[in-house]
């Protein structure tokens, strides 16, 4: 009877111990998250692996709504280490986190991205507000002849929706729907062009995502792929196109394309960096602290990925197309690599 006693003990604080630190161990970072920072990360986890003791970091491109959820199901190395997002964390994922015991993540504000429209230097350039851009590109639109009512819609050439435009067919080329950008295009140009009209005042937020966040599927916005290579090299060959990517694509080609200018901001790095420019995004990545020291290399993955190397004036995340922050930010980031400190819901709110 003793010796049952004895091997039922066992059992029980072999369970509290199981419950109370991770599943397994594992000497290999896993990463999950937006499709945006993806390409980032993957450089530093490849210098990362490359220049340390530490193995390469396993990345997987989840989105940053996805990623987030993977993150914040919980405690052990059955779950991720780090998560990127292409955009703040929510306060309802951050309660998703708390609940299941992810108690302390840290936050990295990486740097700034911003999305454009552009089109051959022979094109005419578009000066648009971005209610311009929703009425171009939305599904349904409010009606020309009464505002308050959704049509699907009716306009043909960005001079049907005001003269000043350019007299030529709506064709804009773009990411499609598994693409990070698609989502931060949707939510910043369309969604922010689309959520003051008369039509949709009083959408509760689920309709009103669904109807501003909704492209046209007649032709006039034609899905690229996930290549923004292939959309460059299109506008460039038809000056009556125009087409949606990240602000690093015009930089590497701003010999040959322009941008258009939203709500009368030009894109630049400066003005992108400052949140200045009406389509630019903040990315991110987040750190569970609890898996500090148990899985190898996390804080050092951190120090790499915000180190002057990689996010300073002439680093190599910048060569990629990362648009940096500027020095102060960058010392704030180096002091949260070093010290991991806790990310409150009052700072999401």
């Amino acid at each position: 009877m003793k010796l049952k006693t004895a091997i039922a003990s066992v059992a029980v604080a072999g369970s509290i111990a199981a419950l109370s630190t991770p599943a397994m161990a594992r000497d290999t970072i896993s990463i999950v998250g937006s499709s945006t920072v993806y390409p980032f990360a993957t450089v530093v986890a490849e210098r990362f692996g490359s220049n340390t003791d530490f193995p390469t970091p396993k990345l997987e491109s989840t989105g940053s709504g996805g990623g987030l959820k993977l993150f914040c199901q919980g405690i052990g190395t059955q779950h991720p280490d780090i998560t990127n997002a292409s955009r703040r964390m929510k306060p309802s994922e951050f309660d998703l986190c708390q609940s299941n015991g992810v108690e302390d993540i840290t936050e990295f504000r990486i740097g700034s991205d911003g999305i454009v429209i552009a089109s051959s230097r022979d094109a005419d350039n578009l000066e648009l507000t971005l209610e311009q851009l929703f009425l171009a590109l939305g599904k349904e639109v409010p009606s020309p002849d009464d505002e308050s009512k959704l049509v699907p819609n009716p306009y043909e050439k960005w001079s049907d929706i005001d003269a000043s435009l350019p007299n030529v067919a709506i064709r804009v080329m773009g990411p499609p729907p598994t693409s990070g950008t698609r989502d931060s295009f949707n939510e910043l140009a369309l969604q922010g062009g689309c959520e003051d009209l008369p039509a949709v005042a009083d959408m509760d937020e689920d309709q009103m995502e669904s109807v501003c966040q909704s492209i046209r599927e007649d032709g006039a916005f034609i899905e690229a792929g996930e290549n923004d290579n292939l959309i460059v090299q299109k506008l460039i060959d038809d000056d009556s196109m125009y087409g949606v990517f990240g602000y690093s694509f015009l930089e590497e080609n701003s010999d040959r394309l322009q941008a258009a200018t939203l709500n009368g901001k030009v894109p630049t790095a400066e003005a992108i960096a400052a949140d200045d420019y009406p389509v630019a995004r903040s990315l991110f990545f987040y750190v569970k602290k609890a898996h500090v020291g148990v899985v190898p290399g996390i804080k050092e993955y951190a120090a790499e990925f915000t180190g002057v190397g990689a996010m300073g004036p002439n680093g190599y995340l910048k060569t990629v197309g990362l648009i940096v922050p500027p020095r102060d930010a960058l010392m704030d980031l180096q002091d949260k690599a070093e010290n991991l400190p806790n990310l409150s819901k009052d700072e999401l709110m």
